[in-house]
């Protein structure tokens, strides 16, 4: 099963994915690629995997992406080596990604894992302040491009199973946690 986590930059979709692979048995990360820097904290291969826009172009050339995406000025994308390799460990993927990638993945996947969208809704002011407290130096104009991406990804809204309201941490790990375990069954009991 892989399980996609939207929502703009800030959404809180990293810290959600790592509580519930500290919670839950047999759930994983699959980390995106990216050409970005890594921020302050980040580790190669946890997060992301760090490597140049000539890499991730030669990457796009040899069609080594389910699905990539140019966004804020850098490249993101979802290895098919990678995807492939923890679907095939039957283990849950948890996957944080902006709706460009999640439309993509939906339209390659569909039809060969359980997919299960999840969009993390967080209000404008309270983004800001996350977006600020996250300690990224964001020049103004780089806050606002950012705010400015909450109308859009909201506008893809529908492509998701689930939309939660993020704005209690504890509460949404939960919610999530039973879709996943709820889903889990669905899928057990379809085989």
């Amino acid at each position: 099963m892989l399980v996609i986590l939207s929502g703009v930059s800030g959404a809180g979709k990293d810290t959600i994915k790592k509580e519930l692979i500290k919670r839950m048995e047999d759930v994983v990360s699959l980390p995106s690629y990216t050409s970005r820097n890594p921020r302050e904290g980040e580790e190669e291969g946890i997060q992301y995997h760090f490597i140049t826009k000539q890499e991730f172009k030669n990457r796009i050339e040899n069609d080594e992406f389910y699905e990539y995406d140019l966004h804020h000025d850098n490249y993101y994308g979802t290895s098919r080596k990678l995807m492939n390799e923890k679907i095939e460990s039957g283990k849950i993927i948890v996957k944080d990604i902006e709706v460009n990638g999640t439309e993509n993945l939906v339209k390659v996947l569909k039809n060969d894992v359980r997919l299960v969208t999840i969009f993390l809704k967080v209000e404008r002011d309270e983004l800001r302040k996350r977006l600020i407290e996250r300690g990224d130096n964001l020049s103004e104009s780089e806050l606002e491009l950012r705010l400015s991406r909450l109308e859009y990804e909201e506008s893809k809204i529908k492509l998701y199973d689930y939309v939660i309201k993020n704005d209690d941490f504890e509460k949404t790990v939960k919610i999530i946690m039973s879709i996943i375990e709820n889903e889990r069954r669905l899928e057990m009991s379809q085989k």
